[in-house]
């Protein structure tokens, strides 16, 4: 348990119990926002999060009351002083930071200057300002709401990867959290020295901690990992474009399975010129994920992508790395028809979805 317990503010109670279990593991103290009503029923009966653990049958629950660590829940708006905080967590998926309440405590977060950590897939624009030569003005229109970035700082703001895979199973109350992939965290490090510290800090505290199961102490996975390129985690592009996004076909949705293995060629081709995009804006091929490494990973993904069923259930608005990828491409003089053919779909889907419901 750490000596020097930190105050983390954690932006979205379903995916970010996951880090917030971990961060209990270590004594820290978190507060997750959320919908009145599930805080309400965090406040009561606390989270439990359910790990695979390598070597050990069936899954190991945790629950935040057995933990060191002090949680409780909020409504955006009972979050009166976000710099109150040591950290601040963007765990939601980026449509969701222009809803109401969520977007006054955006503003709220921004002016705060308090150290702002999102684990997204698609990087807030604030974030491109940290990429030197991109135009981030420019890729406003692949956001939901790119007014909600207006008050935050690049100096501030980092990024995560959300590389571990969870899920609500469907038969558990809203305070489950099952983990389905274990992997880790993968955080680039702040422009500053101050903040990047704080997240080594919690690296070494997650890393440190261990649940006992009947007297045993284990070690739990999915870890924090800061690392120092900006790019690191931007790695996921290549997956999300060969693989998450093109689920989507016009006749319906497929699996990550099928849309990488129908033709095997195809994906390695989108994949590597995704990754010759990263590479292009700065990254090293070191902070890539080989194309063979997650072809293997995507063999057992046999349903839809979250985007994929989200588009075929109706949404009006889901994140856009496709369009995102695109559009920095296009600063950079590349362009690929498959790319290009991906947004086409899901911008027709998200066109009938919003015919529909008005």
């Amino acid at each position: 348990m750490t000596a020097s317990p930190k105050d983390v503010l954690i932006l979205g109670a379903s995916y970010g119990s996951l880090l917030a279990t971990k961060l209990l593991m270590a004594g820290h103290r978190v507060c997750l926002v959320c919908t009145a009503p599930t805080a309400e029923l965090i406040n009561r009966d606390g989270t439990v999060v359910k790990f695979p653990i390598r070597g050990r049958e069936g899954l190991v629950s945790i629950a935040s009351a057995d933990l060191p660590g002090e949680l409780r829940a909020a409504a955006p708006d009972a979050v009166p002083d976000p710099g109150a905080f040591d950290l601040a967590v963007l765990g939601m998926q980026e449509s969701q930071y222009g809803e109401e309440g969520v977007r006054q405590l955006m503003e709220r977060i921004g002016a705060s200057r308090v150290p702002c950590l999102a684990i997204m897939n698609m990087p807030p624009l604030t974030y491109l300002r940290r990429i030197p030569g991109l135009r981030a003005d420019g890729l406003a229109g692949c956001y939901t709401d790119p007014s909600v970035w207006a008050s935050f700082d690049p100096q501030h703001l980092s990024l995560a990867s959300p590389d571990p895979q969870a899920f609500r199973p469907p038969d558990e109350p809203k305070t489950v959290l099952q983990v389905g992939l274990p992997t880790n965290f993968k955080a680039a490090r702040f422009e500053g020295d101050g903040p990047t510290a704080l997240l080594r800090e919690l690296e070494a505290d997650i890393d440190a901690a261990r649940f006992a199961v009947a007297g045993e102490p284990l070690e739990i996975p999915v870890k924090l990992r800061v690392h120092e390129s900006a790019f690191v985690p931007l790695a996921k592009w290549p997956m999300l474009l060969t693989g998450n996004y093109r689920c989507v076909t016009a006749d319906g949705a497929v699996p990550i399975e099928q849309a990488v293995h129908g033709d095997l060629e195809l994906s390695r081709a989108i994949y590597g010129w995704v990754s010759d995009v990263c590479i292009r804006l700065g990254a090293a091929p070191g902070d890539l994920v080989p194309f063979e490494k997650y072809a293997a990973a995507a063999a057992s993904l046999k349903k839809p992508s979250s985007a994929a069923r989200s588009l075929f259930s109706g949404a009006r608005s889901i994140e856009r790395v496709d369009k995102l990828v695109d559009a920095i491409a296009g600063q950079l003089g590349l362009s690929n028809e498959h790319v290009r053919e991906t947004v086409r779909l899901v911008d027709a889907r998200l066109a009938a979805n919003r015919a529909e419901a008005a």
